[in-house]
């Protein structure tokens, strides 16, 4: 396991990176931020742990660039604590957002979080390995982890994926947003977090041809979300 560091305060990088390699994970570091870019197009990575304020390239486009070609894991780290930036680092595509000052233990168990989503989901047995929406507009491969629309790659994020088919695997079935933070983000809903909220604004932009009027995925206010559109058919592997 390969984690990429990207963070500017030397005292809090080399504490991370301690509590890191006690967890038997590589580590490469930096706190600049076209050579974090460098670094990850160098060698594949598990992870990345992205801080906003740092040298160089600002941390909100290294972001941008790594969605660009990849759907790694990427946690920020920031101090930039307004709900505002929240949903703003999310936007970009980031699967989670810590606010400094934080405990690096809580760090590591987000992470572990992350990569057990990343490594060990598996879709119900019960479930096809394929789900066809509206006659193929949207087909979701649960075991390749990937979504097409209209037949071209939908591009999700870990976390946007995920989320996608706790969804589609239960049409009509109401998930409250404390559920879906649970299954999804993989730790207890905290009150005032809408970062759930995020990403389903991102997903429905990639799934709906009218995110202002989804037909997937639906609001019910006061109590949560819902998967509106049943599965045209079922198969084992998908073309």
């Amino acid at each position: 396991m390969r984690i990429l560091l990207v963070e500017d305060e030397p005292k809090i990088r080399e504490v991370i990176i301690a509590y890191l390699k006690n967890e038997g994970w590589d580590v490469d570091y930096t706190s600049d931020g076209h050579e974090a870019l460098r670094l990850f197009q160098e060698r594949p990575h598990d992870l990345v742990l992205l801080d906003l304020m740092i040298e160089g390239l600002p941390g909100e486009e290294v972001c941008r660039e790594i969605r660009r070609h990849s759907v790694v894991p990427i946690i920020m780290i920031t101090s930039k604590s307004r709900e505002s930036d929240t949903i703003a680092g999310l936007g970009l595509g980031a699967d989670d957002y810590i606010v400094k000052p934080f405990r690096v233990k809580e760090v590591v168990a987000r992470i572990h979080a992350l990569l057990r989503r990343v490594s060990h989901y598996k879709p119900d047995k019960a479930e096809s390995s394929v789900l066809t929406f509206d006659r193929g507009r949207l087909v979701v491969n649960l075991e390749a982890g990937s979504a097409l629309v209209d037949g071209r790659n939908a591009n999700l994020t870990t976390t946007e994926f995920k989320l996608l088919s706790v969804l589609a695997q239960k049409p009509g079935k109401l998930f409250s947003r404390s559920d879906l933070t649970y299954q999804v983000l993989g730790y207890r809903f905290q009150g005032d977090s809408r970062s759930i909220d995020t990403h389903l604004k991102n997903l429905r932009k990639k799934i709906e041809s009218d995110p202002r009027e989804p037909r997937y995925i639906l609001t019910m206010v006061g109590s949560g979300y819902k998967f509106a559109a049943e599965p045209e058919r079922k198969e084992q592997d998908m073309t």
